[in-house]
């Protein structure tokens, strides 16, 4: 691998370049024995024409020149190794000072450069208390660079950071400052755990040079922070540390996040230039969200085109918030479900089904939508969505453009769902090959789809259990239970016995559409729609007419039903099987069914 040195490097620094960022090759390295506790090491530096020797130090700003026993050594505060194993580069000779007087070719050999390196100078000859001659047992002193001149005497870590990309953050640097915009804010959340009660919020950042990066402060530090911190600011933030990223919560394109603590500073700016977008987008098409896996985070934008009221729902921790579903259509060809969560249902979930019934179809950016696959591909928000009703850029207005001028009546599929008309929403529709052929119930959760298939054969020998008929609260037990002598029965759940049992159907049956078979088995609620009569009835009818009751399960064969399945592998011994459990069973609405395949068939032919 060639490699070109900065021409006339050495000589540049000495006469006062501190700014630069040039490129030497090291050709000697040496451990200087040293009183105090920090180790010192002496460089040879060239830069392909001129050798001078340099110092490491531990200063985070790049290089220095001080003067040391009337001849300049060159400080090094930072550096980046680029090839660790390299020939020596040219044919350097060590520099004299007094070539800056004959170098022809030096860069930035003006007035400006001569009053910098007479102010280091004087700079030198104000400090000359602190310097000492040049001994190995001396630590070189720090001389500021010309910026910090007049800025009184300046020790580590005092000097103001530089301000850098987010991009170039990386948890090796010491002092660091960005300057970026907030574009979105979380909540305030409370946790408990094993340490305690706490407390926690992140707000995002957007840097002029498209770097993003989330920002947590927890506890004390959320109260310095969650009130000053506003969504579309500009703030300056330093002294904090760096994280990996948590990419199960983080969605931004960043490995790192910032963790501030009681050092950190945040200073607002003030917006001069403009420099720094207010927000960034990554739009997906509608089209392409159908392959994108299931919690992916992204962005997308399309039209509204329907919005359904906002109703309540109860969550697994027993709070309740609202939902609301509404549409999406761009000129994919696709349309997507989007389903708002909590005060979206209210702020903008409103807005938008004011302007739908008003007849406008208004155009809404999704940015950090998460994907869920439950039920075909839909898109929720989370707490760090923002939603963009009729936003001013470029793709929005195209997006306009192309729903007025004739792709308001352009046909669309939906990616969400597969849904029969007049039937319940949240069904997808399968033939029974494609329970096998797509690998439904393979994944961590459950398939739920719908079929329109055949009864084609019943088992007989156990079709039922004895259940346990107590009740718990509002519901029965019905736990399997086990007769005690010849007149009672034991629950164990319940731990007590009773004279009566109940009987519950497990009904194991064929079903067949024109596909393929499959098993099901067949609960309670559905072996009774199945059969026409509870599983007690029939238990009895077995035991006092057989032929009875053969003549009702013949008559119960080859009747078609919609069923509603339950897809899920579960462990049998030490075989992983997939099990199909009828959650629900339907007559066929034979109406229904044709506007569905009517419905189907157009579909096909439009795409």
């Amino acid at each position: 691998m060639s490699v070109n040195l900065t021409p006339n490097a050495i000589a540049a620094i000495l006469a006062g370049d501190v700014n630069s960022k040039p490129l030497v090759q090291v050709l000697d390295i040496k451990l200087i024995s040293n009183k105090s506790q920090q180790e010192r090491y002496r460089l040879l530096i060239s830069d392909s024409a001129s050798t001078q020797h340099a110092m490491l130090a531990t200063q985070l700003i790049e290089y220095i020149c001080s003067p040391i026993q009337n001849r300049k050594i060159i400080v090094v505060l930072n550096m980046e190794t680029i090839i660790p194993d390299c020939e020596i580069i040219g044919n350097p000779t060590s520099f004299a000072e007094s070539d800056l007087t004959s170098q022809k070719t030096l860069p930035n050999n003006n007035t400006q450069n001569s009053s910098m390196l007479n102010s280091n100078r004087l700079a030198a000859q104000n400090s000359s208390h602190e310097a000492q001659n040049f001994r190995p047992t001396v630590q070189p002193p720090f001389r500021p660079p010309p910026v910090y001149k007049g800025h009184g005497a300046i020790v580590k870590n005092e000097a103001p950071a530089r301000i850098i990309p987010i991009a170039a953050l990386n948890p090796y640097q010491g002092r660091w400052a960005i300057k970026a915009r907030v574009t979105a804010k979380g909540d305030l959340r409370r946790y408990n755990n094993a340490r305690g009660d706490g407390k926690v919020f992140s707000f995002d950042l957007l840097d002029s040079d498209g770097g993003e990066i989330r920002v947590t402060c927890f506890n004390a530090v959320v109260d310095r922070f969650y009130d000053v911190i506003e969504v579309g600011k500009v703030y300056l933030i330093s002294k904090g540390s760096l994280k990996p990223a948590q990419k199960n919560f983080n969605h931004l394109k960043n490995d790192w996040e910032i963790m501030l603590d009681s050092n950190s500073t945040v200073d607002l700016c003030p917006d001069e230039d403009g420099s720094i977008p207010r927000q960034q987008f990554s739009f997906r098409p509608i089209s392409d969200v159908e392959n994108v896996d299931s919690n992916s985070i992204l962005d997308v934008i399309g039209v509204v085109t329907s919005v359904n009221p906002s109703v309540p729902i109860l969550r697994k921790n027993g709070m309740e918030t609202q939902r609301r579903i509404l549409n999406l259509k761009d000129w994919s060809g696709r349309s997507v479900e989007l389903t708002l969560w909590g005060d979206f249902c209210n702020r903008e979930g409103q807005k938008l089904q004011d302007m739908v019934n008003d007849g406008f179809f208004p155009v809404l950016a999704v940015k950090a939508g998460k994907v869920n696959d439950f039920s075909g591909k839909t898109i929720g928000t989370i707490s760090s969505t923002q939603l963009f009703i009729n936003p001013d850029f470029p793709e929005a207005q195209k997006l306009r453009d192309w729903f007025d001028q004739g792709g308001k009546d352009s046909a669309s599929l939906s990616i969400s769902k597969d849904i029969m008309p007049g039937g319940p929403k949240n069904e997808i529709r399968k033939t029974v090959s494609q329970i096998k052929e797509e690998g439904l119930g393979r994944s961590d959760k459950p398939d739920w789809i719908t079929v329109r298939a055949t009864i084609s054969f019943i088992k007989t020998d156990s079709f039922c259990y004895t259940a346990c008929p107590l009740m718990i609260g509002d519901r029965q037990c019905s736990k399997k239970v086990t007769r005690l002598g010849s007149t009672k029965w034991q629950c164990d759940r319940c731990n007590q016995e009773f004279e009566e049992c109940d009987y519950r159907y497990l009904l194991q049956a064929q079903i067949l559409d024109h596909t393929g078979i499959t098993w099901v088995t067949a609960f309670q609620e559905s072996g009774e729609e199945i059969l026409g009569c509870s599983a007690k009835e029939l238990y009895l009818l077995k035991e006092q007419d057989d032929e009875k009751f053969g003549d009702i399960i013949r008559s119960r064969l080859f009747n078609q039903f919609m069923f509603r399945l339950k897809v899920k592998e579960e462990l049998y011994g030490d075989e992983q099987r997939v099990k199909i459990t009828v959650v629900k069973t339907e007559k066929v609405n034979y109406s229904s069914e044709s506007r569905y395949l009517l419905d189907l068939i157009s579909k096909f032919h439009r795409q």
